[in-house]
């Protein structure tokens, strides 16, 4: 099958072509082959459009524009053989000028002219029958196969007369390879197999062939189901029935594969240029999957499903399992054309698919940007200039009352006086009169060239920086922290971006200054590596978690621990302690759950009794993760007020908290094919100012399945 604008062609009687102009809704037949044609394509121009049909005999090439001509003169059509006793041809592609034609023909690929009968090139080299070929669009003479053997080779053809084999991939999968596309705008290979597996290459000349992702359709259209399913929008009559018995199969009900029969691109963003959530998906490529049991819509940036057709879904169409099908590449007027035949019977049907109304169907409310229930980092709640803020969860005396301003960076809570009543008359024990001799006096009497110094120096430190300019990617300086090898399990810059903390597996804290030219502090003490740092927003306290279950807070001004707690408190190994709520709390992991503290902190010290801490710490509530055995990953910001957490365990899945809340509000399912290790928010900057949208945004990194950027938002 073939389809191309407003034409679609097709076998009639198996030996005679069909092409069916969707416009004029008249067929134009063919005739020119005595065996059944099993191999169609139409060219890469527009005028004059040529299509290809191939057979066991013979390839032919035909003009439309001549046939419809001569058919209207009342002449019989004929085509240009170009290629006669070729074999089996399983595939033909034209090449970008419309000059050469690829045949796919048994092991090998036949490089024809387009304008005479003339055998070019012969490429062999797989070791069974070819399945798809390509041109590459920006390299004229590249070509990209794939066949049954597994494997896919790029080549390059010089002249038409030698071919040289550039790469030749391993076996990829125990399903023979059926379909590929080129990726012309991110210079990629897409390729299925029958199974319902895709693998994304790289093509760039430095990437090696690499491979970028591969993607289990089957897994994917399970979770585009459920989330569907959730949002409580069907996809057709029995999808909901299918997402509810999906994981539980009635005895003697049948599994259906899902084979790969065709990949290609989407007119996505020309079917929703007028729609006002688009502004994300503006630089996302989207491609088309057609299957044996309907079509999908891929995400490039994303790899996740954006809509979802099912073909036994709709009683008007007869066909439940396809054989064969082609799609239009550009969206006429909002809509693509489907040509799809039956597996099973001789019959062959032509869909109109109204992309615009599929996929917003489909979309989840929660899917969708500028929800009133989508969630957000910063509060959208506006609150008055008096107004206490508490979490409804605390009680008064687990915190001080704070007045809410969202950035409130470096501006410190005030405590107002309050009128004070005595109703006796009380004797002034001598407090007010003057003190005998003046101990200590500061030195108040600065010079004012002095202070506007010390200000313009304060200023020089958080200087804007050019959100223009690229970010750094040279090599500064590297240092050596121990004098044998000894890993460094965390590290992290203070606010300003003047210190850095690193964790140490030899069971040490280091400070060093900015450019690491030299070594501020070294707090030593957990009988366990240090697993986590964390710094306050005022840059006076450091807080540390190690393995022997201890959370330790550190004066940056003194050596000794202001804050230790110890075993007794936790019964696992404590993980990703930091500040949170500008310094209000601390939140820390202990296995499948994550503890907010409230705490006091002192480090005066009392002579008699100077082995015993006056900070205090208590507990304010704990928050389990679902369905994990152990959180892998914590973040939250401290920088502003943010009553968001994001969470990610060891069952792949991230989940989010909202401690104004306080429950859980979002679960993500198989973020990574691994369990996450790191999530890292956009917590802000004193160097650049950003809009409040970008703080929705954060990534998480898995081993081996590379780094995801997320949209709260979106949750995706």
């Amino acid at each position: 099958l073939a389809c191309s604008h407003h034409q679609c062609a097709f076998p009639l009687n198996q030996n005679e072509l069909c092409i069916w102009n969707t416009v004029t809704a008249q067929p134009l037949r063919l005739s020119g082959h005595h065996y059944s044609i099993s191999a169609l394509s139409f060219g890469s121009k527009i005028n004059p459009l040529l299509v290809c049909s191939a057979s066991r005999e013979r390839v032919v090439v035909w003009n439309l524009d001549e046939c419809t001509q001569k058919v209207q003169e009342g002449l019989t059509p004929r085509g240009i053989v170009i290629g006669t006793l070729l074999g089996m041809v399983l595939h033909v592609r034209f090449s970008p000028d419309d000059q050469q034609v690829a045949v796919c023909a048994g092991n090998r690929i036949y490089m024809l002219s387009a304008k005479s009968e003339a055998i070019l090139a012969e490429l062999d080299g797989h070791l069974a029958p070819v399945t798809a070929a390509e041109f590459c669009t920006w390299e004229k003479s590249m070509l990209i196969s794939v066949s049954e053997d597994r494997t896919f080779k790029a080549r390059k053809v010089w002249d038409y007369s030698t071919s040289q084999l550039i790469y030749q991939s391993g076996v990829l999968t125990a399903f023979p390879l059926l379909s590929l596309l080129i990726d012309e705008e991110n210079k990629q290979i897409i390729t299925g197999c029958a199974e319902g597996q895709l693998w994304i290459f790289s093509l760039i000349s430095d990437h090696n062939y690499r491979c970028v992702a591969h993607i289990n359709l089957k897994k994917e259209q399970e979770k585009f189901c459920n989330k569907v399913w959730k949002s409580g929008k069907g996809i057709g009559q029995n999808t909901s029935k299918l997402c509810k018995t999906n994981n539980m199969r009635p005895e003697g009900s049948v599994e259906t594969s899902l084979p790969i029969l065709l990949i290609e691109h989407c007119d996505f963003l020309a079917c929703f240029h007028n729609e006002e959530n688009t502004s994300s998906a503006l630089n996302t490529s989207y491609f088309w999957i057609g299957s044996s049991t309907g079509l999908l819509i891929i995400n490039l940036a994303n790899f996740e499903l954006e809509a979802s057709l099912a073909y036994k879904d709709y009683s008007d169409l007869s066909i439940r399992f396809a054989g064969s099908c082609a799609l239009t590449r550009k969206a006429v007027n909002g809509k693509v054309l489907c040509l799809i035949t039956s597996m099973f019977e001789d019959m062959t049907a032509v869909l109109e698919v109204n992309l615009a109304a599929l996929v917003r169907t489909q979309q989840s409310d929660f899917l969708l940007c500028g929800n009133e229930n989508s969630l957000s980092v910063i509060a959208r709640a506006v609150m008055q200039r008096n107004t206490s803020y508490f979490f409804p969860f605390l009680n008064n005396h687990y915190f001080r009352v704070v007045e809410l301003n969202y950035f409130a960076i470096g501006v410190k809570s005030t405590v107002k006086d309050q009128p004070l009543v005595f109703h006796n008359k009380i004797k002034s024990s001598g407090y007010t009169a003057a003190p005998q001799m003046t101990m200590f006096s500061p030195n108040n009497n600065l010079k004012k060239n002095e202070v506007s110094k010390w200000k313009t120096s304060c200023k020089c430190k958080s200087k804007e920086y050019p959100l223009e300019s690229s970010p750094p990617i040279k090599h500064e300086k590297e240092i050596s922290v121990t004098c044998k090898p000894t890993p460094i399990c965390c590290i992290q810059y203070s606010g300003d971006g003047d210190m850095l903390a690193c964790g140490l597996a030899d069971k040490t804290v280091l400070i060093f200054n900015s450019n690491l030219t030299d070594t501020y502090k070294v707090f030593s003490g957990p009988d366990g590596a240090v697993n986590s740092v964390g710094w306050s927003h005022d840059k006076k306290w450091l807080v540390s978690a190690s393995e022997d279950r201890t959370l330790r807070v550190w004066s940056v001004c003194n050596n000794e621990p202001a804050l230790i707690l110890g075993k007794e408190k936790f019964h696992k190994t404590v993980r990703f302690a930091q500040f949170y709520f500008i310094d209000a709390f601390i939140l820390l992991c202990c296995g499948a759950e994550f503890h907010l503290l409230s705490f006091h902190l002192d480090t005066t010290k009392d002579d008699l009794k100077r082995y015993k801490q006056r900070s205090v710490c208590k507990l304010v509530q704990t928050f389990p993760m679902a369905s994990t055995m152990e959180i892998t990953s914590l973040s939250a910001v401290n920088d502003f007020y943010s009553y968001i957490v994001l969470t990610a365990g060891s069952n792949r899945a991230l989940e989010v908290f909202d401690l104004n809340a306080g429950c859980s509000t979002a679960v993500i399912p198989e973020v990574h094919t691994r369990s996450v290790h790191q999530i890292c928010q956009n917590k802000g900057s004193s160097f650049s100012t950003q809009q409040p949208e970008a703080y929705n945004l954060f990534m998480t990194t898995a081993a081996g399945d590379g780094i995801k950027l997320w949209d709260l938002r979106t949750l995706r």
